[in-house]
């Protein structure tokens, strides 16, 4: 019969062995092979399991060898056995005990996960990513109540308080599920096969994280925007009674290598990161500080994701980043460049940071994205309007497929708040840009953000707000009581004098002239024939209406109809269906929508076709009569 030691030996001789070894104190040792060489290890850190590791070994091992040594005394170290005597009970306990991977896998589960996301798309995407990583880590399952998870996600804002309060409201019930698991089981309340993991990512993580991981036991890991690539190894820390926490920032993570697993898998229309962060640094923001520095991915990540979301059937693509038009993909670049040199903001604006190598910009990733992909709109969010060079703005009025709107954050229409707020440019400035926007892009929709009560603003400084809405005429905006954040310029610098009352006045005082500003936007439509992307039925009248987007965004909703269909590889009527682009003509609106009839089922580029032929039919006759 072979000697323990020649077991143990033919045993670490396989490829990809491990064992550990578990003392009654807090040490442990740890042999690991991924070749034929062993290697010994003593260490508090647990090494992340090694890919054809069985989880339950370790109990089984660890049960086998303390019923071997019953009454093992550790008082006097003379008398602690020896590394030689733990390898020989290793091996003997690994001759008795081979448990099937079947069972293993069944003693420990990876477990389910739940999640629940806030703030903006960019953190929708965020959790897309997610659940690809742990979906890669064995983590297969996503149910759709939380008293089924044994893994809780929540993916956080911290842009303002209200978005951080609700967040706290949802782990106090999270913790509740947790700390009082046994009798919601008993009692039916939940089903989770083990007290739930609550994992809180995003920018909250990262601004908040010692106070998340003090609150009474409420939170079991951390994980900040650029660290979600470990959530497996925090995720095993908890097992071993620690808190996982990682909250740095990167310089360069993209994630592009990543395929997002996405949350509607249904939907005709998807959301996809292009870069990360931002250099802006305004007064009031502080996503510089929860999302580090910009970095862009390389183009043809881009290209690659976009080519497999076509093939699913996806119909429209929003390109997301916290600074999306200031995208620069310098992958290509080995050269520095003169700080700023060559990169051209938009007229009469400015930034606080240089550019110092000059890669591919935002205008060069739609032109290939809308050229290799004709049939297929294009968005993008959460731009600044520094970065609206000429040669974006002709691309977007030359190219049908990507879309004729355009967000412009104003933040305020007085030039004193912009300086405090440092926006980098001047009312003036701003009105300048909004004419040349819409003298090349003559239909373009425009939407914006604004702030009240930002620190120090005056009654004058709030007219010229108000001014400012009257003046552009938005086809939609979003609009926000000022909220102080730490860390931010404004919280080392500024006072927080506006009371939230006049905050909550002048709040109502902006969203009733947008309203009226936006309902004679809306009123404009009525006659025109518009393409709408469908992309459902109606929530109010889900068996006879669907509800789509135009090319500005404008929701349009219709009766389901039969109408001809223009290809002529389809022809005959039938009734539209998600997916399909639509001619519709609008025959109603609202201040927030429209009502319009359905013409015909078309294809994007078959309509932006014959509505060149319709103008230049136009043009015709007019120089005719003349």
């Amino acid at each position: 019969m072979a000697s323990p030691l020649s077991s143990l030996s033919s045993i670490l001789s396989q490829h990809h062995c491990a064992i550990r070894i578990r003392l009654p104190t807090r040490c442990c040792f740890s042999i690991q092979s991924f070749s034929a060489k062993p290697h010994l290890s003593s260490s508090r850190c647990h090494l992340p399991t090694p890919p054809s590791f069985r989880p339950g070994f370790s109990l089984i091992f660890s049960r086998k060898f303390s019923q071997s040594h019953p009454n093992l005394p550790l008082s006097n170290k003379s008398e602690v056995p020896s590394l030689h005597s733990f390898i020989a009970q290793a091996a003997l306990a690994i001759s008795e005990v081979q448990p099937d991977p079947a069972s293993a896998s069944e003693i420990l589960p990876k477990g389910r996960i739940y999640h629940e996301t806030y703030g903006c798309q960019m953190n929708i995407n965020d959790m897309e990513i997610v659940l690809s990583i742990m979906k890669k880590a064995g983590y297969d399952e996503v149910v759709e109540v939380p008293e089924s998870a044994e893994v809780i996600f929540i993916n956080t804002c911290a842009i303002r308080d209200n978005a951080e309060q609700r967040v706290w409201q949802r782990l106090n019930y999270f913790w509740f599920l947790k700390r009082h698991w046994k009798s919601n089981v008993s009692i039916g309340r939940a089903d989770s096969l083990r007290p739930p993991k609550v994992v809180v990512l995003g920018c909250m993580a990262e601004r908040l994280k010692e106070k998340i991981l003090d609150a009474d036991k409420m939170v079991d890991v951390v994980c900040g925007p650029d660290a979600y690539r470990d959530l497996p190894r925090l995720l095993e820390e908890v097992d071993y009674g620690q808190k996982g926490i990682n909250t740095l920032l990167s310089l360069e993570e993209t994630y592009a290598d990543i395929s997002p697993v996405r949350i509607s898998k249904n939907s005709v229309t998807a959301f996809v990161s292009i870069m990360r962060g931002c250099n802006n640094m305004c007064s009031f923001c502080i996503v510089p500080f929860t999302r580090g520095r910009e970095r862009s991915r390389p183009v043809e990540s881009i290209v690659r994701e976009v080519a497999e979301l076509w093939k699913e059937g996806v119909k429209e693509v929003m390109l997301l980043g916290q600074n999306v038009n200031s995208y620069n993909d310098a992958s290509g670049v080995d050269k520095e460049v003169e700080p700023g040199a060559n990169w051209r903001y938009s007229e009469g604006f400015s930034s606080k940071c240089k550019v110092n190598k000059m890669g591919l910009r935002f205008s060069d990733l739609l032109d290939r994205l809308s050229t290799e992909f004709p049939e297929m709109r294009f968005r993008y969010t959460s731009p600044h309007p520094k970065d609206y060079p000429d040669e974006l703005l002709y691309l977007m009025r030359d190219r049908y497929n990507i879309c004729k709107s355009i967000h412009l954050p104003a933040q305020t229409g007085s030039s004193t708040v912009l300086e405090r707020m440092r926006r980098g440019y001047t009312r003036e400035a701003y009105l300048d840009l909004v004419n040349k926007i819409r003298r090349i892009i003559p239909d373009v929709g425009i939407t914006s953000d604004f702030i009240c009560g930002f620190c120090g603003e005056t009654e004058e400084e709030h007219g010229d707000t108000i001014s400012l809405i009257k003046a552009v005429g938005y086809d939609m905006a979003y609009m926000f009581a000022y909220s102080m954040r730490e860390k931010t310029h404004a919280h080392r610098n500024y006072v927080d004098d506006v009371s939230d009352d006049i905050k909550q006045r002048r709040l109502a005082e902006i969203i009733e002239v947008f309203r009226d500003s936006t309902g004679h936007c809306f009123d404009s439509q009525i006659g025109t024939v518009q393409l709408v992307l469908v992309e459902g039925p109606n929530k109010r009248a889900p068996d006879s209406e669907l509800i789509g987007k135009t090319d500005r965004g404008h929701r349009v909703s219709f009766k389901i109809t039969p109408v001809p269909h223009w290809d002529d590889a389809v022809g005959g009527n039938q009734n539209p269906g998600v997916g399909d682009f639509v001619e519709v003509r609008i025959l109603t609106s609202t201040r927030a929508s429209l009502f319009g009839e359905a013409l015909a089922i078309t294809k994007l580029s078959l309509f932006y076709s014959n509505v060149d032929e319709a103008i230049a039919d136009e043009q015709h006759l007019e120089s005719s009569c003349l």
